[in-house]
């Protein structure tokens, strides 16, 4: 029997950013912290773009908002402090046409609202900036948006961690035992507070402490694509996004190197750890999404159907290509290459209204906490995401 004051549920970055956060202010609270694989960053935090947004996307009244702005300074202050790779590149947000004017003004409005450093730029502004953007009248550029190796960031957090929290790798939860005793793999451990950042299996440990009953998750794969010419582009150059939906659409990405690469895609997998071929397959996970995603297919909810077949379409390499053209003036599409380490999405979706829900979401239980909807931008948000959660847990064990 293991026994600890904090016990956390997985070793992303969200996890360990929770852990950091109390064992920065309580040094004498036993914190333990397992994670299933045998290493940290494994699935949604080592598998992500790297790119630390600047928080414009998000309605003044989310968390997301609330987070993103301070985090992104949080997260590129820790990178350069402890000489981690950030590539400051900016990002503009480019129009394909008259109609994606009003969505260009939309961003700026929360972007201003949210306190974001942002630029509502012409023509002339962009060929400055990023000469091969295209774009029609109006772009926005955030000079705050870059990026970072993802694995390099969430590793680092957890070898400072090591002499402060007990970390156990290859630990699975396997069930809640009673109000304070849960099963692992291997052990049985017996907590005050159970902090659950679970990630694509979040929500399964919650219904176990009875929390998020209307809640379930819903898998999206995210394919990303190589470009071999790192002279294409300065600056990540993304689409006018779909504001009713949380995606943010097939956009050019440039890495910590210099790199550059298009995607994601948001295909509808099949199951939690989808990632190639069959691959981790759990035929319970594959009946329960598939009812799901029928359920939402037939249903259109947020027309989830025609979603559905455009995201499809993104397996064929050509599509996916054309996808990405538009955003730029001269390309040579000879120079894509092969696809990259794919991720998943772990999206939440509400059951009772058929609906992808937009912003992070925590509930608490009597002894615990869960953290179940951290997608885009929480790798962006952990620092000051995880702030929020430990500000919440002190009140409940007391501190």
């Amino acid at each position: 029997m293991i026994t600890t004051d904090i016990l956390i549920v997985g070793g992303g970055i969200i996890g360990l950013s929770i852990a950091r956060e109390l064992n920065n202010r309580h040094p004498d609270l036993k914190i333990t912290l397992i994670e299933k694989e045998a290493t940290v960053a494994c699935h949604a935090s080592g598998r992500n773009s790297g790119v630390l947004h600047a928080g414009f996307y998000y309605t003044p009244d989310s968390l997301k908002s609330r987070f993103t702005v301070e985090g992104n300074k949080l997260l590129t202050d820790y990178c350069l402090k402890n000489n981690l790779s950030i590539n400051r590149c900016g990002k503009v947000v480019v129009a394909r046409d008259e109609k994606e004017l009003d969505s260009i003004f939309e961003l700026k409005r929360r972007g201003d609202t949210n306190g974001v450093d942002l630029e509502l730029i012409d023509e002339k502004r962009l060929e400055e900036l990023e000469p091969n953007a295209r774009t029609f009248d109006k772009a926005l550029y955030s000079p705050t948006t870059s990026v970072v190796n993802p694995k390099e960031v969430v590793g680092h957090i957890a070898d400072t961690l090591k002499r402060k929290v007990n970390i156990l790798f290859n630990e699975k939860f396997i069930k809640r035992d009673d109000t304070n005793t849960v099963s692992t793999n291997t052990h049985k451990i017996k907590f005050k507070h159970l902090i659950n950042s679970a990630g694509l299996y979040a929500d399964k440990i919650a219904h176990q402490f009875g929390i998020g009953q209307k809640y379930t998750l819903i898998p999206f794969k995210g394919l990303y694509m190589e470009y071999k010419d790192s002279n294409l582009i300065r600056t990540h150059i993304y689409p006018v996004p779909n504001l009713k939906n949380p995606f943010l659409g097939v956009h050019f990405t440039i890495t910590i190197s210099g790199k550059v690469k298009i995607g994601p895609t948001a295909i509808p997998a099949f199951w939690r750890e989808n990632y190639e071929g069959i691959s981790r397959f759990n035929l319970n996970e594959f009946l329960e999404v598939l009812f799901y995603e029928a359920k939402l297919f037939f249903t259109n909810a947020f027309n989830f159907r025609s979603q559905t077949f455009e995201e499809f379409k993104k397996y064929y390499r050509n599509y996916f290509i054309q996808q990405a053209t538009h955003l730029v003036k001269k390309i040579d599409i000879n120079k894509f290459g092969n696809y990259l380490t794919p991720g998943i999405r772990a999206q939440l979706l509400d059951k009772k209204e058929m609906k992808l829900v937009m912003d992070f979401v925590v509930e608490h239980g009597e002894n615990s906490t869960h953290v179940l909807n951290a997608v885009s931008p929480a790798f962006t948000s952990a620092f000051s995401f995880s702030k929020f959660i430990v500000d919440k847990v002190e009140k409940a064990i007391d501190y």
